[in-house]
């Protein structure tokens, strides 16, 4: 018999400040790596908003040792899946490649994280930022977040666009991306993250040696406290055919232990093809998609809901939806409902902690929020030993009660 050797996590802080962190696999067959940044448009000042994106946009760009054709060759030569991310709270440069190119892959992205934001590129690249912006103001289903959240958080910086506007990309110069990288990418705000088979001693003397010239810094961020709004509002908007609708409610922080309840909650009221909603919408034919979720910030958080209609069904389907809402607080959760939720979500869990790209994600945001390291056993535990009274103790808390409920429709 094959004996298996156990899966183990390693962490370190650099002299730098760079936080290290990787879970190793001797079993795995590739390794997955990523940069992440605590940054993103809730960072942003409002003539500024959008920059992390458009920098995200720009490493790829190249550094003053690479530019853009070098980077896309070097990827490629490793035979790397490769890509990243901006959200409100953070910017992700992740890839995975077999073992033998780890340290390349490595050595590629610490280089990228000190990008040369040449003029030329800058000015190339807002064009493509402003394209894109115009491409989302034509997919009123992402319009619909994107203002939804802006109304919602009414002026807290969570309620910041990620792409920023027109306006703001427009007027940014590259003097103010650079000052923003110096502030923002510092050592002590960055975590690398790897996960899958893992040369942890050789990694950390590499990227030691890599970044042993960067800068440091600090990059507090702020946490005004939110004052969401409640009610309801009903915008038109030129690019709707359907009406598209929102409701946000007060959840829970990507620091709260109840981070697990709140997210069977959400697969109980809003999962795809067996939840609440489903079966008050979607098997009623008066949607064309319906679903429910949670978004754990760094300590905030919010339920949402989304359903797209037909016009002529919108005020139904409005109506239909707070009477869920209010009948799911009133009535609270079945036990059935639990255990079916419980075991979609060991399902899904095992299936992220198949692959090292899949545990990267989980492992380097988790860490990033929290400092601490959760193994996928310990995760299924956790939400196994869920009970119907801490699910419920959410509910009573009655979220859905200070819901804003907020529609993009046609004009």
């Amino acid at each position: 018999m094959t004996k298996t050797r156990a899966v183990e996590f390693k962490e370190a802080v650099l002299p730098n400040g760079l936080s290290v962190i990787a879970e190793v696999n001797p079993e795995a067959r590739s390794v997955a790596l990523g940069y992440f940044c605590k940054t993103g448009s809730r960072d942003e000042t409002p003539e500024m908003a959008g920059v992390s994106h458009f920098l995200e946009h720009m490493l790829f760009k190249g550094s003053e040792r690479r530019g853009a054709l070098e980077v896309n060759l070097e990827f490629d030569r490793m035979g790397a899946q490769y890509n990243a991310f901006t959200s409100e709270e953070n910017t992700v440069y992740y890839g995975a490649v077999l073992p033998e190119f780890a340290l390349e892959l490595l050595e590629l992205w610490t280089d990228l994280m000190r990008p040369a934001l040449r003029l030329e590129d800058f000015e190339t690249e807002k064009q493509v930022i402003l394209e894109e912006i115009a491409l989302y103001e034509d997919r009123p289903q992402v319009m619909l977040f994107d203002r939804g959240r802006a109304r919602y958080f009414r002026g807290h910086p969570l309620g910041n666009s990620v792409l920023g506007t027109r306006q703001s990309i427009g007027g940014l110069v590259r003097e103010q991306m650079v000052a923003y990288h110096a502030q923002r990418y510092v050592p002590s705000n960055l975590v690398l993250a790897l996960a899958g088979r893992v040369d942890w001693e050789r990694v950390l003397e590499r990227v030691e040696a890599l970044t042993a010239a960067w800068p440091q810094g600090e990059a507090p961020r702020g946490y005004p406290e939110p004052s969401p709004a409640t009610g309801e509002l009903r915008e038109p908007y030129p690019k709707a055919t359907q009406a598209y609708i929102a409701v946000f409610a007060p959840g829970v922080s990507a620091q709260d232990p109840r981070r697990y309840a709140a997210q069977v909650l959400a697969s109980i009221l809003g999962e795809e093809g067996n939840s609440r909603l489903h079966w008050a919408l979607t098997d009623k034919g008066l949607v064309e998609s319906v679903g429910a979720g949670v978004d754990e910030a760094d300590r905030a958080g919010m339920f949402y809901v989304y359903a797209q209609t037909a016009p002529q069904n919108e005020e139904r389907v409005r109506d239909i939806l707070r009477f869920e809402l209010e009948r799911f607080e009133r009535e609270g959760v079945r036990q059935e409902e639990l255990e079916r939720a419980k075991n979609k979500l060991a399902t899904a869990l095992a299936f992220a902690g198949e692959t090292p790209m899949r545990r990267l994600m989980s492992v380097g945001l988790g860490y990033t929020y929290n400092r601490t390291y959760e193994p996928v056993d310990e995760v299924a535990r956790r939400i196994a030993g869920l009970t119907l009274r801490e699910v419920n103790a959410l509910l009573e808390e009655k979220p859905f009660s200070r819901s804003f409920f907020y529609t993009l429709a046609p004009a």
